[in-house]
């Protein structure tokens, strides 16, 4: 893929950013025709507008305007629905489970980054040179961005992307996370000293933050722990300073700290508009753990199927093994929360359900395994990872301190999947997790408890949690029934990344060719990251 960021493509990323900076989509506000800017009118007034369309391009949403999709759901669909959304089984979708292969629209998750969040970032950069505190809310969120593709694919175009070459150098992922946290500490040091509450250049057009200074710091910190752990199998004594480091400077420790992108018509949440209309639906290990563990967010998250049943749908290539009306016994997202929203002639859901980014609860969660690597998180494990289970509740609305309770000191186990009721034998897999809630006396057994809850806080935002799976490599999801994947090393356990993309190799070849030497294995689904090492 040739990155040539003209002006005139510059012009349509922040005329869409102008979309997204407010309630009402006026364009009138900036005063200026983008379509006609050059690089050196990117002044401060319109740092706002093209950070607001690297925020919502960033955690890839497809967006509207007023003459209809200036790009589609097929976005959050294709990079997040198809891929890790359905590698760890938030969801089971009519499509083979294992799809890893690029050669038309399943690049679009690709293509739509290198071409929306990625100039729209830079240009956020260039009219904010000068400003200390807006630049350091858009390093903490180039490292939110980036880190999600570095994840999901090993060594990509990084510290040259977006800068119109005609071939653009891959990074590889250790040198990309040594940039990380580089940045995370610069951003820490102007926000933790700012003289003021408010990054004004951002302030309007920030739909996360609405420009705070001290949120956006603690969003960078809780970052930071995040990518500390991330790397704590292959640089455990950085992993350790890192974190510690997060911790003492602050955290998301309540769910107002959390970060949601507020949406609106312009910028609706593709997940509600695709997540019953593409046909997806509960999974077998969703249901296990959440059945099993009695989990209240059950009835928040899915709606049971004909006759009232709350059934989960295997996954691994499933076309011919059930028929519509099978699919109608399995559980789909629940329309309140999740799925299409409220009754025809209101605002649907999309355009109100605001999108989860990183939640306060993650952070609990990582700081509890912190705690049993021997860091100093500020706190026991164990009162850490309850905590953690508090704060999902609440998010989601259960505030029953007695249920809470009882679901904290729980001592059910996961159960076999309601689907062997339909199909007698169909998954014969023993059920991946076989601990309760309750804390366990057992070291290895507190890990796999802390990996189970923090796969449930994490939904459902996948990206996160597909790079957690793998990092941890703990047991939670039942196997795919079958699979169409040959790569060695995956068979039908959890993909290791996904595949470059068909157009990188015809138009790009040589830094393509050049990233897979960084990476350090084959093109493959069965290659494994830098950072996992397990």
């Amino acid at each position: 893929m040739k990155y040539s960021f003209k002006i005139k493509t510059l012009g349509v990323a922040l005329l869409a950013g102008s979309i997204l900076s407010s309630c009402t989509g006026d364009f009138d506000e900036i005063n200026k025709d983008p379509n006609s800017l050059t690089e050196d009118q990117l002044d401060a007034s319109m740092a706002g507008p093209a950070f607001a369309y690297a925020l919502y391009a960033g955690i890839h949403n497809g967006a509207a305007d007023t003459t209809g999709w200036a790009d589609d759901q097929g976005t959050w669909g294709i990079a997040t629905g198809i891929l890790s959304s359905t590698f760890i089984q938030y969801l089971s979708s009519n499509f083979g489970t294992e799809r890893n292969s690029f050669g038309g629209y399943e690049a679009r998750g690709w293509s739509r980054f290198y071409t929306y969040a990625v100039p729209s970032l830079n240009n956020a950069f260039k009219a904010a040179d000068g400003n200390a505190e807006t630049t350091a809310v858009l390093k903490i969120w180039k490292v939110f961005m980036y880190n999600q593709m570095v994840d999901l694919y090993g060594p990509i175009p990084y510290s040259q992307a977006g800068n119109n070459l005609g071939s653009v150098p891959y990074d590889s992922v250790e040198s990309i996370y040594e940039d990380f946290f580089k940045l995370l500490d610069e951003a820490n040091t102007v926000l933790g000293s700012a003289s003021t509450s408010t990054v004004g250049p951002l302030q309007t057009s920030d739909r996360v933050y609405q420009g705070s200074v001290e949120k956006w710091r603690i969003f960078g910190n809780s970052l930071r722990l995040r990518l500390a752990l991330r790397i704590s199998d292959v640089e455990p004594a950085k992993a350790k300073t890192q974190a510690e480091a997060a911790v003492a400077a602050g955290v998301m420790q309540t769910n107002d700290q959390s970060a949601f992108f507020q949406v609106n018509a312009a910028a609706p949440n593709n997940f509600n508009i695709v997540a019953n209309a593409w046909g997806y639906k509960m999974t077998a290990s969703m249901e296990s753990l959440l059945l099993g563990y009695s989990d209240p967010r059950l009835q928040k998250w899915f709606s049971p199927g004909i006759g009232g049943n709350y059934i989960g749908r295997p996954t691994g290539y499933l076309r011919g093994y059930f028929s519509d009306q099978d699919n109608e016994y399995f559980s789909s997202f629940n329309d309140d929360i999740l799925g299409l929203g409220p009754e025809p002639g209101s605002a649907p859901l999309s355009n109100t359900k605001n999108i989860e980014i990183f939640m306060a609860s993650e952070n609990y969660f990582s700081r509890a395994e912190g705690a049993l690597n021997g860091w100093n998180m500020g706190g026991s494990a164990q009162s850490l990872y309850e905590q953690g289970i508090r704060l999902s509740m609440a998010q989601w609305g259960i505030t029953d301190a007695a249920a809470v309770n009882s679901y904290i000191a729980g001592t059910s186990l996961p159960t076999a999947p309601n689907v062997n009721t339909m199909r007698p034998g169909l998954v014969t897999e023993s059920i991946p997790v076989k601990l309760p809630v309750a804390w366990s006396a057992s070291t290895a057994d507190q890990r796999t408890q802390i990996a189970v809850q923090k796969y449930l806080a994490i939904f459902p935002e996948s990206w996160e949690a597909y790079a957690d799976l793998r990092r941890t490599d703990a047991k939670i999801i039942y196997q795919p029934l079958n699979t169409e994947n040959n790569d060695a090393g995956v068979g039908k356990s959890l993909m290791k990344r996904v595949i470059y993309v068909t157009n990188e190799y015809s138009a790009n070849r040589a830094a393509v060719e050049d990233g897979i030497v960084k990476l350090g294995g084959p093109d493959t689904g069965g290659t494994r990251l830098w950072w996992d090492t397990k």
